[in-house]
């Protein structure tokens, strides 16, 4: 009973910890949709795909994935910083491959909202993105 309580009491830290995560992007512009997280055939690996919208002029800071990114720009234009390479804009319909660890940026540079499809091809039970300070 007391092992339930402790793990009952973590889970409520974490979830609110979580919550107050997603708020704080909510509230900065920034909207992430989680759509699937599937095991590979490969073993450690996983595949999450992810709709991430952002408002007018929203950035998303420099981060790196333990994983490669692709992404599919759904609506809007974005402007992409890529560590080693001179920043990219893409619209809708166009893409762009982020290999594993390469940290980058990304900023919605149209008047309007600004969607992407992101998929991940990542090591699994490691943390999705990790922010650069």
């Amino acid at each position: 009973m007391k092992t339930f309580r402790i793990i009952a009491i973590a889970v409520l830290i974490v979830g609110g910890g979580l919550a107050l995560h997603a708020a704080k992007a909510q509230q900065s512009g920034i909207k992430r949709t989680d759509l699937q997280r599937q095991d590979l055939g490969v073993p450690g690996r996983e595949v999450i795909q992810a709709r991430v919208e952002l408002g007018p002029g929203v950035a998303f800071g420099r981060h790196w994935h333990p994983g490669e990114e692709i992404i599919y720009v759904i609506e809007g234009s974005f402007e992409y910083e890529v560590e080693g390479k001179p920043p990219v804009t893409l619209k809708a319909g166009e893409v762009l491959f982020i290999p594993a660890g390469t940290v980058h940026a990304a900023k919605n540079v149209g008047d309007g909202k600004a969607a992407e499809l992101a998929t991940y091809v990542v090591e699994k039970g490691k943390p999705l993105l990790v922010m650069v300070k």
